[in-house]
């Protein structure tokens, strides 16, 4: 079975305000303090606001979850011990009017010469979907076929509706302000391995990415594990939420794998039509039309069944099939994250929101 680990990044909030607190090296100091989380499993992010979890390489989605509650639980109480609490949201509600201090490593400090006021309003939170490859030259072959779905994953994870204190009318703001960004967004479609790490050591040489973690494309190749890594989706409010998309997010994977090994040709996608889809999948998430693989508009729901009936085989292979069919069939009736906190906002206001991404964050 094809393994797979997920990394998440959480907000910090004070209690009482909901805004965003700089208590992130008190806070991975403290989770690390007790029995439920090993090295490196928290790690620090960009903003001293922000921290980031990591699981350990899992081979089923059951062990996803288990893993995902208990590094949010650890970094939940955590978090509770000065004050504030984790929000597994991909913007913060609300912002203080200063930029929250910058995490004091050099690459950090290097990123704050190089863009100032992006870093300071970089505080917005990802989930990262890393799948194993047999090979760098399969995995840009699965960049390559999975680059199609991708606005269709950034409109099921969209969570980030909200920006200083308002709606922004998207559904998931984060993707917009990433994409701002050299290297961000759509991936582009590469010949082989070659030509990948050619055109990376071409920026690398121009100096516009300082390393290859400022690729940040949608999805990559890990430069640091033998995976594709899928970055489009924003951090999910409920951990069932990004076992869905892990799920998902493999079977795609594996379907890529097998068409590569069976010779099958790989959908050609206009690059402009894809980073169209993306923006538009970023502003309206699962409340209007998608594009699909075949650059044809359609309902979303109608696009995440087309989704489920592409990658049926390989969620059949892995077991997946019940758990991730239930989970997208809630989605559809739930809605997004992005739903779900504006309807608390128009329910309650900005405190109701905060309530809710403070429960939900760290609900079993």
């Amino acid at each position: 079975m094809t393994t797979i680990g997920v990394e998440e990044e959480y907000l910090l909030l004070d209690q009482v305000t909901g805004l965003p607190v700089p208590h992130a090296p008190k806070v991975r100091a403290a989770a690390g303090l007790g029995r439920l989380v090993a090295d490196q499993e928290v790690q620090y992010e960009l903003l001293q606001a922000q921290v980031e979890v990591a699981t350990p390489v899992c081979a089923t989605l059951e062990e996803v979850g288990g893993h995902l509650l208990r590094l949010r639980h650890a970094v939940g109480v955590a978090a509770e011990e000065f004050g504030c609490r984790i929000a597994a949201c991909g913007t913060p509600p609300l912002r203080h009017g200063r930029p929250v201090a910058v995490t004091d490593q050099a690459r950090y400090r290097a990123m704050v010469a190089q863009a100032p006021q992006l870093v300071a309003e970089q505080l917005v939170n990802g989930m990262h979907v890393h799948v194993a490859v047999p090979s760098r030259e399969a995995g840009v072959q699965v960049l390559n076929r999975i680059r199609a779905w991708l606005p269709t994953l950034t409109a099921m994870a969209a969570n980030s509706p909200l920006w200083d204190g308002h709606d922004t009318g998207f559904a998931s703001w984060r993707t917009v302000i990433f994409s701002r960004w050299p290297v961000s967004g759509m991936p582009p479609s590469f010949q082989d391995v070659a030509d990948y790490d050619r055109r990376v050591r071409r920026l690398l040489d121009a100096g516009m990415i300082a390393d290859t973690g400022q690729l940040y494309w949608q999805a990559r190749l890990s430069p640091r594990y033998p995976t594709v890594e899928v970055r489009c989706p924003d951090v999910q409010l409920g951990a069932d939420e990004a076992v869905m998309l892990a799920g998902i997010i493999r079977a795609l994977v594996d379907t890529a794998l097998a068409e590569t090994t069976a010779g099958a040709p790989a959908i050609e996608c206009a690059p402009e039509l894809l980073q169209a889809a993306m923006w538009h999948a970023a502003r309206h998430g699962l409340g209007d039309t998608l594009v699909d693989p075949g650059g044809t508009s359609q309902r979303a729901g109608d696009v995440l069944y087309e989704l489920l009936r592409y990658v049926a085989p390989a969620l059949d292979a892995s077991g997946d099939t019940r758990q991730v069919t239930a989970l997208v069939h809630r989605l559809l009736q739930n809605g997004t994250g992005a739903d779900r906190q504006r309807a608390a906002l128009a329910e309650g206001g900005l405190r109701a929101v905060t309530d809710l991404v403070g429960v939900q964050s760290t609900a079993p």
